[in-house]
């Protein structure tokens, strides 16, 4: 790779979640939602594209805008959000795009002759008779598409939702929310071929337990495998499901990731998340022998300014998948140098010492007001950026993995704030052992000093512990092989 790559994968004032990668060429291209930094709701940016070659996913190239609310006849003034798309080429060699708005209840498509160029619409999902799939009593409520043109040629709609959506948001009409629905199309692309079916179930029979699927449907196939990823009933997770056909009898997997790594070696304490947790949309990444899961993470104390992240995974013999951890080197191929500058950001852990949060619900703010979060200066922008961590206060904690380092390391930390205390450095996240750097911090000035640890591996983690009084916004780090 021409350049280290981090997670979040694209540049620090970017905000996609929701991302779905798709090799078209030897380019891989993510479609995602576009959240803006500091929001007020999800999704109020237009759609823009982001790809990388498939041999360099550090060379991440922005492709500009793919689509328009207002482009949508019924969104004329902009006013619905596009919440999460999917993309699929269709065997006459054009690029699909398929969207919802927000909770309005209705499925659009656009077309375009390139995979991320300007789409133009085309027309909203549709039944034979020409009325728009979410426009009929009792229809399964549209949303969050995953799209797929098995070989044949047939083309598969997946769809879904967990949450009751009240029918003055939909147009008047009741609509139904019974889980993970599938709905074949017609050649056109457009227009239903056969009715829509409940075949992931949110609760009784049929449904996987303490992983119920929730929403973000996204389907892949390999061989003769047809693999749905989705978002669980805990939102913080993508969980898998398999099956020999694309409309029915899929067996559940497992979990994929967890922004809180809940559920890897047996967690399943929320408060003992590795990081703060909230909605997660993704979907899987195939490349050679290579499987990744894409997904995002969350900032700003709250789910309205999300990023994309990716991990690598791994597959066992059988054909299963591990549950992938986060970390902050997710689509480096391996630990990053143990050398050189980085930046808080990357943080893949992240949490106070009472553990963490979910940023969902009303009043997370002020409820979160003593924890550490991501964040940056000024307003939303698409250049340049100084995203951080900010207020870690006694007991915060911000983790990174993994580095390469060969032997003792002098670190050099570069904070801000208004405090008095230590920066504790580890590579365990119990600080068993610790070095540690002086804290001594006035309004709105700096600090820049080190100290030598030496916690020498070819996958080492290093955890950073403020312990003190006052606040520090956590900027960057310096490794230098002492």
């Amino acid at each position: 790779m021409k350049q280290q790559v981090f997670n979040p994968y694209l540049p620090s004032w970017e905000y996609i979640p929701d991302g779905e990668p798709h090799v078209f060429g030897d380019r891989v291209y993510v479609y995602g939602s576009h959240d803006s930094f500091n929001a007020p709701i999800f999704c109020v940016n237009d759609y823009v594209c982001w790809s990388a070659p498939v041999d360099d996913l550090s060379d991440w190239r922005y492709e500009g805008v793919i689509f328009k609310k207002n482009q949508d006849p019924k969104n004329k003034l902009g006013l619905r959000l596009l919440f999460a798309p999917d993309v699929c080429q269709g065997k006459d060699g054009k690029y699909y795009l398929y969207y919802a708005f927000d909770f309005m209840g209705i499925m659009g498509v656009a077309v375009c002759d390139t995979p991320a160029g300007k789409y133009q619409f085309l027309g909203h999902v549709h039944y034979k008779d020409g009325t728009v799939w979410g426009r009929k009593k009792g229809n399964q409520f549209p949303f969050d598409p995953g799209v797929l043109v098995d070989d044949d040629g047939s083309v598969w709609l997946y769809s879904g939702f967990y949450t009751p959506t009240p029918a003055i948001v939909t147009g008047g009409i009741s609509l139904k929310n019974d889980g993970g629905t599938v709905v074949e199309l017609e050649s056109d692309m457009v227009t239903i071929k056969t009715d829509p079916k409940v075949i992931f179930p949110k609760e009784g029979p049929g449904s996987f337990p303490n992983h119920e699927f929730f929403e973000a449907s996204s389907i892949r196939k390999d061989g003769d495998t047809y693999i749905f990823v989705y978002s669980s009933r805990h939102n913080h997770e993508l969980c898998y499901a398999t099956s020999k056909r694309p409309d029915g009898d899929f067996t559940y997997g497992g979990t994929l990731v967890s922004q809180g790594d809940l559920f890897l070696d047996g967690n399943e304490d929320e408060a003992k998340g590795t990081n703060y947790l909230g909605n997660t949309h993704g979907g899987m990444l195939h490349i050679g022998e290579d499987w990744y899961i894409f997904y995002h993470r969350q900032t700003n104390r709250h789910s309205y300014s999300r990023q994309a992240c990716a991990e690598k995974l791994v597959r066992n013999p059988d054909g299963s998948f591990q549950q992938a951890e986060v970390t902050s080197c997710g689509l480096n191929g391996g630990p990053l140098k143990g050398e050189g500058s980085y930046e808080a950001r990357i943080a893949c852990n992240l949490w106070s010492k009472d553990g963490v949060g979910r940023y969902d619900g009303s009043g997370v703010r002020k409820k979160l007001k003593n924890h550490p979060y991501f964040t940056q200066t000024g307003s939303d922008r698409e250049h340049s950026g100084d995203q951080y961590i900010a207020n870690m206060q006694d007991g915060a904690v911000a983790g990174f993995k993994y580095f390469h380092l060969d032997g003792p390391t002098k670190i050099t930390v570069h904070l801000r704030g208004a405090a008095n205390g230590t920066m504790q450095i580890s590579n365990t996240p119990d600080f068993a052992r610790y070095g540690e750097i002086a804290v001594r911090l006035s309004s709105k000035s700096g600090v820049f000093d080190d100290c030598v640890v030496d916690f020498p591996g070819e996958q080492t983690a290093l955890y950073f512990r403020f312990v003190g009084s006052g606040a520090v916004d956590f900027l960057s780090f310096d490794l230098e092989r002492s």
